[in-house]
């Protein structure tokens, strides 16, 4: 029952939407069920990128190229795999679990994140489109500075027992 918690509640909040309003209670589920199966598009795509990530790619590959000791280049490998992804950003969750597994630098998981979040190339084409190359090449130099310092202050600000803490629990998730 306390692993289901939030879907018994959600339920029961149904449930009652449909005793206090009927039209309610459909609209909820029409709109639960398309979200459930937006969710059924993305979803599967990401488990099958996970696997092969995790299959493909060797761990000591993933410490030579993004590891504690990649610098730059785990730097730009970050940015880049983050730039090109697609999808929401629910989805570089398990992506970035895969990469703490296989040994990448924390602080570079924690800019491929960022990067996805607000930097993916049709959301640069369309600022460039809509805001002009100039504003978008600003504004998007500025946040990867942001982003690349504030990962690496974060980084120094994690205790080694803490980042321990972290790999243990990406090691527990798959």
């Amino acid at each position: 029952m306390k692993k289901h918690k939030s879907l018994i509640i959600a339920l029961l909040l149904v449930v009652g939407l449909f005793i206090y309003n009927k039209s309610l209670g459909f609209n909820a589920i029409q709109s639960s069920t398309s979200q459930f199966v937006s969710m059924l598009k993305i979803v599967p795509p990401i488990f099958v990128l996970i696997g092969l990530m995790d299959v493909w790619i060797p761990r000591e590959t993933m410490i030579k190229l993004m590891g504690e000791k990649s610098g730059l280049l785990g730097i730009a490998i970050a940015f880049f795999f983050g730039t090109f992804a697609a999808g929401p950003l629910i989805a570089a969750f398990p992506v970035a679990v895969i990469m703490i597994k296989k040994g990448a630098r924390y602080s570079n998981v924690l800019l491929f994140l960022m990067t996805w979040a607000s930097a993916k190339m049709p959301i640069i084409f369309f600022q460039i489109t809509t805001l002009g190359l100039k504003f978008t090449l600003v504004m998007n130099i500025t946040l990867l500075t942001i982003y690349v310092f504030g990962t690496i202050l974060i980084e120094k600000l994690l205790s080694n027992t803490e980042k321990a803490e972290i790999v243990k629990t990406a090691k527990g998730m798959a």
